[in-house]
């Protein structure tokens, strides 16, 4: 007997028939229209259900009816459904998933703040387990101070440091090392735990793998930023400090992670609405992709600015000085080194990138006035726009009062905000599928 390829790998839908009598059986299935030819078992008719069935031999057994999956389709969709997670597993794995975005977005807060306040070359020791214990008794302590003062950043900057000023920047850049382990630790036990309770598909689990992964690389490229602050430079007057570029990667690999982490738990918990395709909503949902782009490249630039201190270069606006373009803006030879390396063009590219963001933004917001939304698209395009203005005027404050640490960090924190209201833009804008 040939049996079809469902009916020998799918047990979820067999319903049982009596066989037909006859060399051959024809079943029709219920859904589908298929005719399957089967031949009836033990050479003749089976017992019926009304009674015997003449031509069946005195003492045998009629023969046990057919296995008949009456619709292939049926069988792939319970099979998928079995194989599916179960439904509370997409709102927990947003949530935690919301919650990593959030514990970034501390490591990013406070790694700003130690950039600040210039703690970050404080610890020249990086060991995943040991460096975890900070010192206790004074020995300890004077044991650590005698490693950092052999370093650029105390024989140039700090050589007149107390010890209890040490222990100021040490614990500053000690917090940062240890919320990021924190970090690590909360993407890590919860994916092992929601992998074993098999809450995760398939393009969740390489998902959440790639974001393992970014975690652990971004706590090395961390370690690989402070060395090069650690450096001996015979050749260089400048002040120690960690390379730009570094900086700029080590703030970059965060935002990829934090963008990531909270595009998808929002892809997670908030369901899309069913907006019609229209030119309008296409050309909407453009503007809302290259704006958050946009955001993105505002927010990197920072980190040359910190980077080189460059917002300590000219502290007026909106000229720069008495100049609108400074005479050293191209002052580096070869020209592309003034992008990355002229303090005074890293500070005119910041300015002129945040003014477009906010320029970029604001034609979001009236262009979206045009178009009919549900009532939680407009409050992200109105919480978009109030966060663009709010993150100009931090920049400009910054600016004009020569780089307060706390007004300094306050405004890295609403880049961070303003990054995540726009991705919760594109997330209401995300497209329905088919």
């Amino acid at each position: 007997m040939v049996t079809p390829r469902c009916v020998r790998k799918c047990s979820l839908c067999f319903r049982r028939r009596a066989p037909l009598p006859g060399s051959l059986g024809m079943l029709r299935a219920a859904r589908g229209g298929v005719r399957l030819l089967l031949p009836a078992r033990g050479g003749g008719a089976a017992e019926g259900r009304g009674g015997p069935v003449p031509g069946l031999a005195p003492g045998l057994a009629p023969a046990p009816p057919a296995r008949v999956c009456l619709s292939p389709q049926r069988c792939l969709q319970r099979r998928l459904l079995q194989q599916a997670p179960p439904p509370a597993a997409r709102p927990a794995v947003g949530r935690w998933l919301l919650a990593c975005s959030g514990a970034v977005a501390g490591a990013v807060v406070l790694g700003g703040v130690t950039r600040l306040t210039e703690s970050g070359l404080s610890m020249v020791d990086w060991h995943l387990v040991k460096e975890m214990k900070p010192p206790r008794t004074q020995q300890e302590w004077e044991a650590e101070f005698q490693k950092y003062q052999q370093f650029p950043e105390f024989k140039i900057l700090n050589h007149d440091m107390t010890l209890t000023e040490f222990k100021f920047i040490w614990y500053m850049e000690y917090s940062h090392r240890m919320w990021g382990r924190v970090v690590g630790l909360a993407y890590i036990l919860p994916a092992a735990y929601f992998w074993k309770k098999g809450w995760l598909s398939r393009p969740m689990k390489g998902c959440v793998l790639a974001l393992c992964g970014l975690v652990c690389f971004q706590g090395l490229l961390g370690w690989y930023m402070v060395k090069s602050g650690l450096e001996e430079k015979p050749d260089s007057y400048d002040i120690p400090r960690v390379s730009q570029y570094r900086l700029a990667a080590h703030l970059g690999s965060a935002l990829v992670l934090y963008s990531a982490s909270l595009w998808t738990g929002l892809s997670l918990l908030l369901p899309r609405h069913k907006l019609p395709e229209t030119h309008q909503l296409l050309r909407l949902r453009q503007y809302a992709h290259g704006t958050t782009a946009l955001i993105f490249l505002t927010a990197l630039s920072g980190a040359f600015v910190a980077g080189l201190d460059a917002g300590l270069v000219y502290n007026s606006f909106p000229k720069m000085g008495e100049r609108w373009i400074p005479d050293d803006l191209l002052a580096f030879s070869p020209m592309l080194r003034n992008i990355f390396e002229n303090p005074t063009t890293v500070q005119f590219d910041h300015r002129i990138l945040g003014i477009a963001s906010v320029t970029a933004v604001t034609a979001l917001f009236l262009f979206s006035r045009k178009i009919p939304l549900p009532r939680r698209t407009r409050m992200a395009v109105t919480s978009l726009l109030a966060v663009a203005c709010m993150q100009v005027g931090l920049g400009i404050s910054t600016l004009l009062l020569y780089v307060p640490t706390p007004l300094a960090a306050t405004h890295q924190s609403g880049s961070l905000a303003l990054l995540s209201v726009s991705l919760w833009l594109m997330s209401e804008l995300r497209r329905v599928p088919k």
